[in-house]
């Protein structure tokens, strides 16, 4: 099993493997060649995402600046949208439904480091030949038509379901369910979102 294989599955893999650490810079020069190319230049910012995203719906629209580890370990499905400072590390799969939004300042965080200090270290391999250290992940799952307001974080593991919305500043350590409204820190459900809260009813 390659160390890519390992990495997206969850498993314990090299970061510092050659193949990841190429992969990794490409999408970060990808990253830079699209925070750097004007709103205006449609057809050049495309062709980069074409590229980054690669499993990724044609028909999104990221406002930039995007920093992604990989790319293409994202899928961000139809008419998805997200404003300033998109920040996804993607060491295992991060998938995105259909009409989801994201205000700025949002951060999607899969990998994982031990929790025991030794074990976080950075360590010469001698058989490969260079410093490395021990990390995992857990994939991210975000369903159609929810709403991520500003400053949000999302950590590892976590499944969000369809037609939520997360308020601003929360960091969302735990499942939450579909059609809910959440925030907090930690994100907590707060309750339902129904038909009593189409903009038809309030004043």
């Amino acid at each position: 099993m390659s160390e890519f294989e390992k990495m997206i599955s969850g498993e314990i893999y090299d970061p510092n493997n050659e193949e990841l650490v190429k992969a990794k810079r490409k999408a970060h020069r990808l990253c830079y060649q699209y925070n750097n190319t004007l709103e205006e230049d449609e057809e050049t910012r495309r062709k980069i995402l074409d590229e980054l995203l690669p499993n990724s719906s044609k028909n999104i629209i990221l406002q930039g600046p995007i920093f992604f580890d990989y790319g293409v370990n994202i899928e961000i499905g139809d008419n998805s949208y997200a404003n300033f400072n998109f920040t996804i590390l993607d060491t295992c799969k991060v998938k995105i439904g259909k009409n989801v939004l994201f205000g700025p300042n949002v951060a999607i965080y899969t990998p994982l480091h031990p929790f025991y200090y030794s074990e976080r270290s950075f360590y010469y391999d001698s058989e490969k030949g260079y410093y490395t250290d021990d990390e995992y992940g857990k994939e991210v799952e975000i369903g159609d038509d929810t709403w991520i307001c500003g400053n949000v974080t999302i950590c590892s593991g976590v499944k969000i379901g369809a037609r939520c919305v997360i308020g601003a500043g929360s960091v969302v350590t735990r499942d939450i369910p579909s059609d809910a409204l959440a925030f907090g820190n930690p994100c907590k459900v707060i309750r339902k979102i129904t038909e009593k809260d189409r903009m038809t009813y309030r004043k």
